[in-house]
């Protein structure tokens, strides 16, 4: 009696074990961008796992290249730049218009392939919808401040190096709607009187929230006096967790 008694357990729990095997199947198929061990997939919603991911394509300059090609996103591979000590650059592109991104980055500029990346899919998966959501129009143009530039972090004369140093941050300014209409971070982030105040201060935040899930740092003017006129973005070395303020 004791041994089919142990017999029915054993077979519950081969049962409850394949159901639960089953189920990370199922949820691995369906929802691969939220399981860690699966490839990035820039045809993906953003999941979970998408800025860890997109953070470990670090020194994989090729595989983050061939993510590129496979999503249809243009782009010019730019020479390797050694700007002496800790600056410069050996996995660059320009992005390029006429594939599958529509936004025009201006003024152009390089930038490393995981901040490529990562501005891709908040092009397709944020800044687009928030902006039909909010305006009822595409953005045309996304307008920065640049990207590399040899400095230590705020300008500073010592202390650590900016993410800029090696190209691997961007600093958004504003954002210009396929009508014209221009939203910028410094004129638009405190909502005013009117309506489209309002709809430029919610599709700022909007953006600025949805681009956490893919840079590893987002500051915004809610994070200091020096980040009142733009985005910054960049993707440091940060493991699993990210700085989005």
């Amino acid at each position: 009696m004791k041994a089919l008694s142990a017999g029915v357990r054993a077979v519950v729990w081969l049962a409850i074990l394949a159901a639960i095997a089953f189920a990370l199947y199922a949820f691995t198929r369906s929802r691969p961008q939220d399981v860690p061990w699966t490839p990035l997939d820039l045809s993906q919603p953003v999941g979970v796992f998408t800025r860890a991911k997109i953070g470990d394509l670090a020194g994989d300059f090729a595989g983050c290249r061939a993510l590129l090609d496979a999503a249809g996103v243009r782009y010019t591979a730019l020479p390797p730049r050694d700007g002496g000590g800790q600056c410069g650059y050996d996995d660059a592109v320009r992005m390029r218009g006429g594939g599958s991104r529509t936004i025009a980055i201006a003024p152009d500029v390089g930038v490393s392939c995981r901040v490529a990346t990562a501005m891709a899919l908040w092009e397709w998966q944020v800044v687009q919808p928030a902006a039909q959501k909010h305006f009822g129009e595409p953005v045309a143009t996304i307008q920065n401040f640049g990207s590399y530039n040899c400095r230590r972090m705020y300008g500073r004369d010592t202390g650590a190096f900016s993410e800029h140093a090696t190209a691997n941050a961007l600093d958004i300014a504003g954002f210009v709607l396929r009508d014209g209409r221009r939203v910028s971070v410094v004129g638009g982030w405190t909502a005013g009187q009117g309506r489209d105040d309002a709809a430029k201060a919610a599709f700022l935040r909007e953006v600025r929230d949805g681009a956490c899930g893919v840079f590893s740092t987002v500051l915004s003017p809610d994070y200091n006096a020096a980040h009142r006129d733009h985005f910054h973005f960049d993707q440091a070395k940060r493991g699993f967790g990210g700085a989005c303020r």
